[in-house]
């Protein structure tokens, strides 16, 4: 189950395909000359897909080629350079003496709940032994829906009421992993946004009780970010990078937008690495991210 899925991959980028990167792919294979109005009409269609206009920019001074064809293939090598490490898997060896423990952050709306249970149901099915913590204790009914989720794929869910502290939820479910022999500790927080000062102190919080149990932990910290946002969840992933230092970025509701372009965004301005993508509604509609099949999937011919 660590492979990537290049079908769900083509049919989530599906409106971004078929509004801006087909429109864009024609143009470089029709164009005869590349002339000023050339290059404003691919700016254009970059910046319209969400790129980003300092990476529209820098993708677009860095061709060479003299021809449409190679101006194409040239384009999408530019665009898959962008990404670093994409490694999102434990490692057996990151296992050993567990829990590997990830630490799921993200404002409130992005599906944070909903893909932590489907990355659970991911870990399950390679085999490995997932607990969720639920320390959204802000939120009303946040426990009860990570409960409801998880109770889908037979996961336990370690919880206090609403209103309880905490640190004191990632401390006790910490416990409850190690004693049951527990791979991966997931571990829900609180929705907030990302210009709220308190609630960014309260992740520091956690990381702090987290790093007195195992100084190693939180092993893995993804932020969730809702790609139908656009360049508006760049600076989401800028404000929770500021406080947790470089995150992986699980990006959600692929398929609901026609701007996929945030992802080189995210890429070129943050240094961030994404590492899945949520492809769709269903349990299964989270994709682990590979560069080259998501900037093939978006210049598949749009029929596909």
């Amino acid at each position: 189950m660590t492979n990537t899925d290049p079908t769900k991959t083509l049919r989530g980028l599906k409106k971004s395909r078929q509004t801006w990167f087909s429109r864009l792919a024609g143009l470089f294979r029709q164009s005869s000359t590349y002339d000023q109005e050339f290059w404003d009409q691919a700016e254009e269609l970059l910046i319209g897909a969400d790129v980003g206009v300092n990476t529209t920019q820098a993708l677009l001074e860095a061709l060479t080629s003299a021809t449409g064809d190679g101006l194409l293939l040239e384009l999408k090598q530019e665009m898959i350079g962008l990404f670093k490490d994409q490694s999102a898997t434990p490692s057996r060896n990151a296992l050993e003496g567990g829990p590997y423990v990830i630490l799921m952050v993200g404002i409130n709306g992005v599906g944070k709940t909903t893909s932590i249970v489907k990355l659970a149901n991911r870990f399950t099915q390679e085999g490995r032994r997932v607990l969720l913590a639920g320390a959204d204790t802000f939120r009303a009914a946040a426990v009860e829906q990570l409960k409801s989720l998880a109770s889908r794929i037979d996961v336990d869910v370690i919880a206090h009421q609403q209103g309880g502290d905490p640190g004191a939820v990632v401390f006790d479910a910490f416990h409850a992993a190690r004693a049951r022999g527990i791979d991966i500790l997931m571990i829900d927080t609180a929705g907030r946004l990302h210009t709220k000062g308190n609630l960014m102190e309260e992740l520091a919080k956690i990381q702090r009780v987290l790093s007195r149990l195992d100084p190693m932990a939180p092993h893995q910290t993804l932020l969730v970010l809702d790609a139908t946002l656009g360049q508006n969840g760049l600076v989401q992933a800028q404000s929770f990078a500021d406080t947790l230092g470089s995150p992986g970025v699980v990006l959600t509701k692929m398929d609901g937008t026609a701007k996929g372009g945030i992802v080189f965004s995210i890429a070129q301005q943050l240094n961030i690495p994404i590492l899945y993508v949520g492809t769709g509604e269903s349990i299964d509609d989270l994709v682990r991210f590979n560069p080259e099949e998501f900037v093939e999937a978006l210049f598949a011919p749009s029929e596909a």
